[in-house]
Order: C-alpha cells, then sequence, then structure tokens
C-alpha cells in the first residue's frame, strides 16, 4: 500500500471517524460525513464553529481519522495521524461549501457556526488481511 492507493481507499469511504484530544486528555471519537475535499496529505471535513471538537483541536491539534470498509469476507481500515486546523477564513469555507449545506448554516458560507476542518496526515497504518502497513506521508 502507498499513499496514492491510501487515498483512493479513503476517498471511497461514506464515514470517517475523527478523534480529539479532551480538557482532561481522553481521546473523543465521531462519527462525520466523507470528507469534502482530499488533496495530497490534507483532508477537508466541514462542522459547526460552535461544536465541542472545535473547542478540541484549538487547544490540541493533534487528530487522526479512521476509515474502513467491511466486506463479506475482508476487513479494511486506515488510520490517518497527523494535526487538525480550524479554518474560519472565507477562501477555504468557499472551497468546499455545498448548495445543500444552507439547511445547517442559515447564513449561507459566511455563517460564524460554519468552519472547516483541515487535517494533515503525517502518516498511515493500514490494516487488511491480518496485517498491518505503515506509511509515511
Amino acid at each position: 500500500m502507498d499513499k496514492t492507493k491510501i487515498i483512493e481507499f479513503i476517498s471511497e469511504q461514506k464515514t470517517a471517524f475523527i478523534a480529539s484530544v479532551n480538557g482532561d486528555g481522553y481521546p473523543v471519537v465521531r462519527a462525520m460525513l466523507a470528507p469534502r475535499k482530499i488533496d495530497g496529505n490534507q483532508i477537508y471535513l466541514s462542522t459547526n464553529t460552535s461544536s465541542k471538537k472545535v473547542k478540541q483541536y484549538i487547544a490540541n491539534n493533534k487528530a487522526c481519522i479512521y476509515f474502513y470498509k467491511r466486506g463479506r469476507f475482508k476487513y479494511q481500515g486506515a488510520c490517518l495521524m497527523g494535526e487538525m486546523e480550524v479554518c474560519t477564513d472565507s477562501e477555504t469555507k468557499e472551497m468546499i461549501w455545498r448548495f445543500g449545506d444552507r439547511m445547517f448554516y442559515k447564513q449561507g458560507v459566511t455563517d460564524p457556526d460554519y468552519c472547516v476542518l483541515k487535517f494533515t496526515c503525517k502518516r498511515a497504518e493500514y490494516y487488511c488481511d491480518l496485517k498491518t502497513e505503515t506509511i509515511e506521508f
């Protein structure tokens, strides 16, 4: 497995599980919709500025994202480790904005409760067929 195949694999998944670290030092995992954009080792997700995860990433930017595919006889998983940045600038917000987002963010792309999580992957662990591979980004 290489970087290109990892990106291809995660691009096919519909759910991302993101992890942050809370104020007590414990990991917190949440399910999110698939990334809006994947650009090399950067992954972009949309979320609410007012969410707990945003506060956690501002306090501690260490993060991971997990993707998996469960087949009938085969399980594949990819754990990406890196750093999360909370982006509130208009250029990044506009880059991943979708028309249907207005349902969640009534003021549109300029809604103050809309922000982008920009994850920069440092390394990934890919699991398949009882084997784990580490891929450096």
